[in-house]
């Protein structure tokens, strides 16, 4: 079952700068990348008739999207917020995808954008759930209690934690747009200070300013643009949904159910797949990625990072830009950017290609393991 094949391509992809942009708003964010992404591909802002978005984490507006089209003087035919948390970002495509099946629009525009590290934070400072008093103050604290059930469940080490830190930061070494470029070593994480036991600093993402946007056509519009288009193949969402605490298991992500229709709708395994961009918010989240996706077996994933097998040029590269812990701590959209550009091929030449990849794989999650969506790109037509 191939719903996709040829049909629907990511044609243009735009951001801000990543890291601190003093000045910029969250609609400012979100104008320029999809001005940056209408010019890769192309486009006049005149042809573009969708417009979809995930609002901006630290303030979450009402009818964003509007407010966005408003800001870019277009008025299109369709305009939507979706609220997955990270997850929404795929979720926009499907939406996009949606709408052009149904001939309710053919250039569809989707973005984020959001200033928390100069603006306010103040949604990431919140209490989790009805058991604040308790002391879930935050993402961190959170997740390091997934991460000491892992460790509890499997063995998995502080130093196999610190393996995920130092890959994603080689790579964001190579690329110049990301908001930390130093590569770190072993010592370099150990030595980084405690933040949520068993999470050190390094084993977290940083709080950024950033935006991004892509455009989802049909194969058929595509062949009047400027860039060579990048077909969507396939399709997964699992949403976990409860508190982590509530769950049977918080060591299995929505991965697990998303995992089945990215891969049933593409036509493909894992094997398939040559490189993947995982939301990474913290280190142990990649680790149960790969093992929900089925690359490894469960508690086999932290092993995996070990020997520098995720790194370019190995059995299986993860996150070529950098991800949320290097390139930017946004929620998910660049790993979107870095699949398109990888495919297309931008950085031939460079030690950051992928050798010979045709086919990525992208996830994006929200709150804590509380969402999930998943999707296969190709530059196969």
């Amino acid at each position: 079952m191939e719903p996709f094949k040829n049909r629907y391509c990511i044609v243009g992809v735009g951001n801000t700068p990543y890291g601190r942009n003093p000045g910029l708003s969250q609609l400012g964010h979100n104008v320029k990348a999809i001005r940056a992404a209408a010019e890769d591909a192309g486009l006049a802002m005149s042809e573009i008739d969708g417009l979809l978005t995930k609002a901006p984490s630290s303030t979450f507006p009402m009818l964003w999207a509007p407010r966005v089209a408003e800001a870019l003087q277009i008025v299109p035919k369709v305009v939507g917020t979706i609220d997955q948390a990270g997850a929404s970002n795929i979720s926009l495509i499907q939406y996009a995808i949606t709408a052009i099946e149904l001939g309710q629009a053919s250039v569809v525009a989707c973005s984020y954008g959001d200033n928390p590290a100069t603006g306010s934070r103040e949604n990431y400072r919140r209490p989790r759930g009805g058991d604040a008093f308790a002391g879930l103050f935050g993402a961190p604290l959170a997740y390091a209690m997934v991460a000491r059930r892992h460790m509890e469940k499997y063995g998995t080490t502080h130093e196999q934690l610190g393996n995920v830190a130092v890959a994603h930061r080689h790579h964001a070494s190579m690329n110049p747009n990301a908001q930390f470029q130093d590569p770190i070593t072993m010592e370099d994480y150990e030595n980084s200070r405690w933040l949520a036991e068993p999470f050190r600093l390094l084993d977290c993402c940083p709080v950024s300013d950033s935006g991004a946007a892509w455009i989802v056509t049909t194969e058929e519009r595509a062949k009047a643009l400027k860039q060579k288009p990048i077909y969507v193949e396939g399709l997964g969402q699992g949403h976990p949904s409860w508190e982590f605490y509530r769950r049977d298991d918080p060591t299995v992500s929505g991965a697990q159910v998303a995992s089945e229709s990215v891969f049933r709708t593409a036509g493909m395994r894992p094997k398939d797949i040559d490189f993947c961009e995982f939301y990474d918010c913290f280190t142990i989240v990649p680790i149960m990625t790969l093992e929900d996706y089925g690359f490894v077996k469960k508690g086999e994933g932290a092993a995996f990072f070990e020997d520098k097998r995720t790194w370019i040029g190995g059995e299986l590269p993860i996150n070529t830009s950098g991800g949320l812990l290097s390139e930017t701590g946004m929620p998910g959209p660049h790993l979107i950017l870095e699949g398109v550009r990888q495919l297309r091929g931008e950085y031939v030449g460079t030690p950051r290609q992928v050798e010979g990849a045709e086919r990525g794989l992208i996830t994006q999650q929200g709150g804590v393991l509380t969402t999930h969506g998943a999707m296969i790109l190709s530059n196969q037509g």
